[in-house]
């Protein structure tokens, strides 16, 4: 169950977010073809040790620091010795666990050259973001983002991920409420000062149907089609919103 967070937690969930936000940082320098999946993960979870955190999806049995999502991967990709290449996208997820608060923000990184489709896809994921966080404001209520997010996604033609949400973020990783990407304004948990949600669209190229592999965890494109992933930590407070992963 999501708790409104006083000004003292939010103090101590910005510690982790700003953890977030530099592995966030060295990734985009360091994701370029022929890098592996492996070493982004490694370098992420050297970033997260050394700031005396933890990562966040180990503790809920992820068999690795970040999600590391390439092309048709939604999200949930197994950081595995996958070599970048000229043209792929990497959608990557960082969790960090400090002061026992967790931080939480994705980001979809273009590899080398890719094209018009695809980087018009990742811009709009982008956006989506910021046109939902526009309604993250005292007196609304979470449906309010959610259609913001569906609007600015559906006239461009791409599909919204369905089956997995954004969730309220704290002392556990996904705490209540879901937010969902898609639904009608006016609906859905009122928003209140000291609430904390990550926020993350998730945008397909086609369809907005999605599957689970095999192995459990990774969650693909039901047509094969790529996607795209943006995600913030945010606290609603009285003067406005404050995203702590930027």
């Amino acid at each position: 169950m999501s708790k409104l967070r006083t000004a003292a937690e939010i103090e101590k969930q910005r510690e982790a977010c700003h953890i977030v936000r530099e592995v966030h940082d060295a990734l985009r320098e360091k994701s370029v073809a022929g890098v592996t999946l492996a070493e982004i993960n490694r370098i992420a979870e050297d970033i997260i040790r050394k700031r005396g955190a933890v990562a966040s999806f180990r503790g809920k049995g992820f068999p690795g620091a970040v999600c590391a999502s390439v092309n048709e991967v939604v999200i949930h990709g197994l950081p595995t010795d996958y070599s970048l290449k000229d043209g792929d996208i990497l959608s990557v997820d960082v969790g960090a666990y400090k002061n026992g608060f967790h931080g939480d923000a994705a980001r979809t990184l273009m590899i080398g050259d890719v094209s018009h489709s695809v980087r018009k896809l990742v811009e709009v994921t982008e956006q989506s973001y910021f046109e939902g966080i526009k309604q993250f404001k005292l007196g609304g209520r979470v449906g309010d983002i959610s259609s913001a997010i569906q609007r600015y996604v559906e006239p461009h033609g791409f599909g919204i991920v369905k089956a997995y949400t954004g969730h309220g973020v704290g002392r556990e990783l996904h705490e209540s409420p879901e937010v969902p990407n898609f639904g009608a304004p006016n609906a859905g948990k009122r928003l209140k000062r000291g609430m904390v949600l990550a926020i993350e669209p998730m945008v397909n190229m086609g369809t907005h149907a999605v599957k689970v592999l095999d192995d459990g965890w990774t969650v693909v494109t039901a047509d094969g089609q790529v996607s795209a992933h943006y995600e913030n930590t945010a606290v609603l407070t009285e003067n406005g919103v404050d995203i702590l992963t930027l």
